[in-house]
């Protein structure tokens, strides 16, 4: 399989699979390859919707009592589904790995850490975790953590502490990515202060179409230009409608209002007008999320918003791009000094898979 030849390749920042089956089927990873399942996400579905890239959220709550050994067991549990569907699925820590695993027609499963709490505040764990081949970490999630203020924490810190910069240079010293969702925007603004290599944010959208805590401002989107960053844009109805988020808000009863695909379009837009085409990507939030709109429901429905955008004017290197290329740009910009953290041999591939 040709990447570059492919019409809208997905490689998606950001889903929740291994947590729904940890909350739904105890951890388990049979059935995948069904549609048995009322979940977002199933073989069948990823390859309806032409994903061929999928970074799968190890994520805890942040009540979570011991989130250093949940996380591991989260990491465990997304292994499992790779080795469960060696002909479907490879694990991938590095682009070459991901071309590769897309080559041999199998979905490239990279792994990401959502919260900064999942370390216990400690950079060895930090290490590990990059050892056992997590590729990014979003420094907040819903709570402040003591060294970052969350979008939608109490937002003590006034940005990223001193301690939260040596997070982030050890995160870049190994090639970890640094996520930028989920923080507020001083700390978006302070981690861009020092940033030596792209930042992402796997799955948040722009407060210029809806102004919600979780999306990203402009001149944070300006700034991604000169950092060679990327901003995913998520699928979630409250951060792409502002009428969405307004019902939600106000604990309104029946039907609420209608969020489409266009909606989400002109999140992407937007993004692109203001970063670049460069400088997008799409990180869906699936099986994150109880509600989605209804045109993008499942995991089987890229190819929807490819042909939106394809009616509002956009060309297939567009498109390419923001399906998956900029985000694997991204990848390679990091990959040497993960591929040296995560022990990958060139050429070798993981243990994980056929």
């Amino acid at each position: 399989m040709d990447l570059d030849t492919l019409a809208f390749p997905v490689i998606d920042g950001h889903n929740d699979l291994p947590w729904e089956r940890r909350e739904t089927h105890g951890s388990g990873v049979e059935g995948i390859d069904s549609e048995a399942d009322s979940l977002h996400t199933d073989l069948p579905k990823l390859r309806a919707g032409g994903v061929v890239g999928q970074f799968w959220s190890v994520f805890v709550p942040v009540e979570e009592p011991d989130p250093v050994r949940t996380t591991l067991q989260q990491i465990d549990l997304a292994h499992r589904i790779i080795e469960r569907y060696p002909d479907d699925l490879a694990l991938a820590r590095t682009a070459a790995e991901v071309r590769a695993a897309i080559a041999s027609g199998r979905i490239a499963s990279l792994l990401g850490a959502e919260g900064g709490h999942s370390i216990g505040d400690d950079l060895t764990v930090l290490r590990d975790f990059a050892r056992l081949g997590v590729r990014y970490m979003t420094l907040t999630h819903n709570d402040d953590t003591p060294w970052a203020d969350s979008a939608t924490g109490a937002r003590a810190h006034g940005g990223l502490t001193d301690r939260g910069r040596e997070v982030v240079a050890e995160m870049e010293r190994i090639g970890m990515l640094v996520d930028l969702s989920h923080t507020a925007p001083a700390t978006m603004r302070d981690t861009l202060d020092v940033a030596t290599r792209p930042v992402v944010f796997s799955h948040s959208s722009t407060v210029a179409i809806d102004d919600h805590p979780r999306n990203v401002p402009d001149d944070v989107l300006a700034r991604l230009a000169d950092n060679g960053g990327v901003v995913m844009t998520t699928f979630v109805p409250k951060f792409v409608s502002r009428a969405w988020a307004d019902w939600e808000e106000a604990g309104a009863t029946g039907e609420p209002p209608l969020v489409t695909v266009s909606d989400v379009a002109d999140h992407v837009e937007h993004a692109r007008d203001v970063a670049g085409a460069a400088h997008i990507g799409l990180g869906g939030d699936y099986d994150g999320t109880p509600v989605l709109p209804p045109d993008l429901r499942d995991v089987s429905r890229y190819p929807v918003l490819a042909v939106e955008l394809r009616r509002r004017g956009w060309g297939d290197s567009d498109l390419r791009a923001l399906a998956g290329g900029n985000v694997l740009r991204v990848l390679e910009a990091t990959d040497d000094r993960f591929a040296r953290t995560a022990h990958v041999t060139p050429g070798v591939r993981p243990m994980t898979g056929r």
